[in-house]
């Protein structure tokens, strides 16, 4: 079974680096899906109160024979919860579908500026989840440099991680930097941007070259240049071929390569401008 590295975040708690995404992954696939994963050896799941799937996140890992602290479990805030009170019911709410008594980390999903609510008032929310315990980090998704530090500048905890859209072809260079400088482990979502970099002429030939295939190769990528990164698949050979990464590097050629295809094309919404 592969050994995950795990990432120390800003408050010492460790994330395996390498986790499986249940985003789009309909509710009556999930238990089934999430169980495969868990014994294919993936020990971090990534899921939201938007996916509709908490619960059956939380019925996987019971049904997987793992002991709960064995299993890194994110969840996120809907877009509709931002008002303070509301997050704390719907951070009450996705722990009673999951069906445990914390989250190892929640993050508030999207910044949504101009939208209902203000993040920073909603992060003091958080703060509270994460002094009371019940999460064990906290963070954000989808922030932008400009609302990081208005955060930073609002608030006493930073947050532990800030899940953002990367892939060969948006690599977040500045993003990512902004959060070295300040402590903030950079998790990729869309890793190989809903499947577009795969046919890439680059990542193919490198992929023939170290006999993988181009999605290996690419979370290899991920993983080499830091960040922490979550495929989703429901397909069992994906699901194990995604986690048989650790038993190869790139060059520090391929990585810049790679790094080279950044076009800064998005495959989700901007966050400067998406209210939900």
């Amino acid at each position: 079974m592969p050994s995950v590295p795990s990432v120390p975040l800003n408050n010492g708690v460790t994330i395996p680096q390498l986790g499986f995404g249940t985003f789009q992954i309909p509710p009556d696939e999930t238990c089934e899906t999430t169980v495969a994963a868990l014994e294919a050896g993936y020990r971090h799941i990534d899921t939201a109160q938007m996916y509709g799937n908490e619960k059956e996140v939380g019925q996987a890992v019971r049904e997987s024979g793992l002991d709960r602290a064995d299993v890194f479990v994110t969840s996120k805030l809907d877009n509709g919860a931002h008002a303070p009170d509301e997050a704390l019911r719907a951070f009450d709410r996705s722990l009673e579908k999951l069906g445990f008594d914390y989250l190892d980390l929640f993050l508030i999903h999207w910044p949504l500026p101009g939208g209902p609510g203000d993040y920073v008032e909603t992060w003091k929310t958080l703060e509270e989840i994460y002094r009371s315990g019940r999460a064990k980090a906290i963070g954000v998704s989808n922030f932008q440099e400009n609302h990081l530090r208005r955060l930073l500048d609002s608030s006493t905890v930073v947050p532990a991680v800030n899940q953002i859209e990367v892939h060969p072809y948006l690599t977040q260079e500045p993003l990512r930097a902004f959060g070295v400088e300040h402590d903030i482990a950079m998790e990729a979502w869309s890793p190989i941007a809903q499947g577009k970099v795969l046919s890439d002429p680059t990542i193919t030939r490198i992929a023939e070259r170290v006999g993988r295939t181009p999605a290996q190769v690419v979370l290899r990528w991920h993983l080499q240049r830091g960040d922490i990164v979550f495929p989703k698949s429901v397909t069992l050979k994906r699901i194990q071929d995604n986690i048989a990464v650790f038993d190869f590097e790139l060059s520090e050629g391929d990585i810049g390569e790679i790094a080279a295809l950044n076009r800064d094309e998005r495959t989700g919404p901007d966050p400067d401008t998406f209210n939900g």
